[in-house]
């Protein structure tokens, strides 16, 4: 309706124009003044069932908007003020706008997604400039993550500049920085007490501190047709003694014929043999595959599968970098208890005294 009305007025400025420019009157003035916005009109009807049909508007959508631009100049030439002129300019674009908008509807319920995705929006100015969110954490969420965030990098740099020999007066303003910001961070987002924050300051003190082992990262390659194991040179990467043993093993038990277990069956397993791991972990040892598998009654090949997945989380990854970097020990699941002055502190895959 709002359209109709638009295309009433550039009619009514065209029916003006037909008379005091072209000179038409009577009926032939009747027959011909709104001949443009009929073509308008005919062109919005194709170019909608043209959507329909071949989910474009084509050619008649361009129409429309060309048919518009003209019998707004037009109209807009024979007004007797500025303020006329613009106002006739204005209802026929009214009008084309209008159908555009419909028509983005139409297309958006038939193919299921919009036009374009434009890469300048309000939305994206503000977060760009800092005033928005991308996510939708709230305001002490994103407080809590920039303090604990400034308490990583302040332990970092600290750390670097005591590794690089630093003076200690600049050792002295880094440690008083980072002293700062642990304070602010305790009193702001509760890191004292809540075991989430303080996971989420080790992940990022332990991405931080390990950012060189990325270099020697072999990620696969997509049009590899030949799969690699691929892994961090702390482990699987490091020659194995054991490797033949293991094989050997791998290759007889798969002989075994394996006893089918229900579902219910294979999760108490499942629970039993990670309460066994959780036990030998706290106690800084790393079992072996043949422990898990004599202590719960698995299979060596379920347990071999089970071990690889167990030993990539945090605090295990901890000890297998700890006996390595410490002690040269490589991961044959052969560990002895770790002894050291204080706890192992465990930060995503690194170890620290």
């Amino acid at each position: 309706m709002a359209a109709c009305i638009a295309t009433g007025v550039s009619a009514q400025g065209m029916w003006r124009f037909s008379s005091d420019v072209l000179g038409f009157d009577g009926p032939l003035r009747l027959l011909l003044f709104a001949f443009i916005e009929v073509a308008v009109i005919t062109s919005a009807v194709r170019a909608r069932r043209s959507m329909r049909e071949n989910f474009s508007a084509g050619i008649d959508g361009i129409a429309v908007w060309a048919l518009t631009g003209l019998t707004a100049i037009l109209s807009s030439m024979d007004a007797r003020s500025l303020p006329e002129a613009v106002f006739r300019l204005a209802a026929p674009l009214v009008a084309a706008w209008l159908w555009e908008r419909g028509m983005a509807i139409e297309r958006h319920r038939i193919t299921g997604r919009g036009k374009i995705n434009w890469r300048l929006t309000p939305e994206r100015i503000m977060v760009r400039i800092g005033l928005a969110e991308v996510s939708d954490r709230t305001a002490s969420e994103v407080d809590a993550h920039r303090r604990l965030t400034k308490v990583a990098l302040a332990a970092k740099r600290a750390r670097a500049l005591r590794e690089s020999g630093a003076s200690e007066r600049k050792m002295r303003h880094a440690l008083a920085k980072l002293d700062q910001a642990m304070d602010r961070a305790v009193e702001h987002t509760g890191l004292a007490v809540d075991s989430a924050r303080q996971e989420a300051l080790l992940s990022q003190i332990g991405a931080l501190y390990n950012t060189n082992v990325l270099i020697d990262l072999k990620p696969p390659v997509p049009w590899d047709p030949e799969p690699v194991a691929h892994a961090l040179p702390s482990s699987s990467a490091l020659p194995r003694p054991d490797d033949e043993d293991e094989e050997f093993e791998m290759v007889e038990g798969a002989q075994v014929p394996q006893q089918p277990m229900d579902t219910a069956q294979r999760a108490a397993l499942m629970r039993a043999a990670r309460r066994y791991w959780d036990e030998q972990i706290e106690r800084k040892y790393v079992p072996r595959a043949d422990d898990i598998a004599a202590e719960t009654g698995i299979s060596l090949t379920t347990a071999r599968e089970w071990r690889a997945l167990w030993k990539l989380e945090p605090k295990a990854y901890a000890l297998l970098q700890a006996a390595f970097n410490e002690h040269g020990i490589i991961d044959t699941g052969t560990f002895p208890a770790i002894v050291t002055p204080d706890p192992v502190l465990t930060v995503n895959g690194s170890a620290t005294r």
